[in-house]
């Protein structure tokens, strides 16, 4: 099995949750993960001149990856994480910190023209200097068949817009959003159909893209296709909290496609990992041998 180079772009953060802080943002989480089935997984963000950018700079190395993480003169992100009951986070994003300053180096562009599979968010784009650098990255990278270049929309609190969103589906080939974020996106672009399939289907048309991945929480996930579709339910596990298992599953999921699996393949792997991520704390857990 070929290595494939994967890369994590946009916030690197700590979740500060009740019991302790936890090094997270959706871009490392989806690195960490895709990292565990054999790929170099990077991590592209930027963070402070503060002991806690340190620290997440040791503790993102000691996982397994790699970093290109410039020092910015802005605080490491942080964010204040509190669990429902159910283990359903509900975020406070901290502003004006580090992330949203990330620079396109040559570092960067270097590594973007040989990056497989990239993953990226609406969050890190609520800035223009970051939005700018997830876009170079992302137009650096190969037009190959075989590239993937994922939007997990990832709408949080009321950082992002339209234009935002519709200047990431046009760069991207694979759509990740869950069943709260479909009624939105639906909305901003008119997409027709009374059905989830049917508005899935209408963005792949709209966008040209390969995939849409729709989770639903405990009622399952789908993948469409043009005109073909995956559904996997969820299995029941006890919750520990969700923190990081939608990141969990695109990792798995693009690191199953990388290695040549089928969709439906890569999507039983991705459902497996996500409930084993939710019966833990934290949203890197070792998964290797326990899915």
């Amino acid at each position: 099995m070929m290595k494939k180079t994967v890369v994590g772009l946009g916030e690197v953060l700590w979740d500060m949750l009740p019991d302790g802080r936890q090094i997270g943002g959706a871009p490392a989480n989806f690195a960490f993960h895709a990292g565990q089935w054999g790929h170099r997984a990077y991590v592209v963000s930027a963070v402070g001149t503060d002991p806690l950018g340190e620290e997440a700079l040791s503790l993102l190395q000691a996982k397994g990856l790699s970093t290109i993480i410039p020092h910015t003169p802005y605080p490491t992100g942080t964010v204040a994480v509190t669990l429902t009951e159910g283990g359903i986070p509900h975020y406070d994003i901290c502003q004006g910190v580090a992330w949203d300053h990330i620079p396109f180096t040559s570092a960067m562009e270097e590594l973007a023209t040989h990056t497989d599979a990239v993953c990226f968010g609406s969050l890190a784009q609520r800035s223009a200097e970051s939005r700018s650098t997830i876009y170079r990255f992302v137009d650096t990278m190969p037009n190959t068949e075989d590239t993937l270049k994922v939007f997990d929309i990832n709408l949080r609190q009321t950082y992002y817009s339209a234009e935002v969103i519709e200047q990431s589906l046009t760069r991207c080939n694979i759509v990740k959003l869950n069943d709260e974020e479909l009624p939105v996106v639906t909305r901003l672009f008119a997409l027709r159909g009374g059905s989830a399939e049917a508005q899935c289907q209408a963005l792949i048309r709209r966008f040209g893209l390969r995939l849409v991945i729709l989770t639903c929480g405990t009622l399952g996930s789908y993948v469409y296709g043009a005109g073909t579709a995956s559904f996997v339910a969820t299995p029941q596990v006890q919750v520990a909290d969700t923190v990081g298992a939608g990141d969990s599953f695109t990792g798995s999921f693009v690191a199953a496609l990388l290695n040549g699996q089928s969709v439906g393949q890569a999507h039983q792997l991705a459902v497996r990992v996500s409930a084993y991520v939710c019966s833990q704390h934290g949203a890197m857990p070792e998964v290797q041998g326990r899915v």
